[in-house]
């Protein structure tokens, strides 16, 4: 296959450039309104400093071919909408964030920059929607 032909076929759609767009653009939107930092971001998603910095200033599009920063979003974005069906997402659930919180073993927000421990924090969210 001539590279030509190689470089249009790997070339993101147009649809998922818009979702990777809004991905990234939902993830800082998330993060500023729960008072999160751009390293506590880094921690989450599991980039850099550098990378977050970019994220938060448009520069860096997240991507589905880094499936692990990709899905950490996802559940990041999914966090922060809990959080918004259960408590809004002004002071409320940022407090609820970074209280102790007894059935997780520590603050939500401590719990965030490991994979399991972001697990966690949703799974005991989307239980506490189910409840509703």
């Amino acid at each position: 296959m001539p590279a030509a032909a190689q470089g249009a076929a790997s070339a993101p759609t147009p649809q998922a450039v818009d979702e990777a767009r809004v991905l990234g653009k939902s993830v800082v939107r998330a993060a500023k309104l729960l008072g999160l930092s751009q390293r506590r971001v880094a921690e989450i998603l599991g980039i850099s400093d550098a990378t977050a910095s970019r994220l938060f200033a448009g520069k860096y599009t997240l991507s589905r071919e880094r499936a692990k920063e990709w899905e950490l979003a996802l559940l990041f974005v999914r966090l922060f909408r809990s959080l918004d069906a259960l408590w809004g997402h002004e002071d409320s659930a940022r407090n609820w964030l970074e209280s102790s919180n007894l059935a997780l073993g520590a603050a939500p927000v401590e719990l965030l920059s490991t994979v399991q421990g972001l697990v966690r924090v949703v799974s005991y969210l989307d239980s506490a929607r189910g409840r509703l």
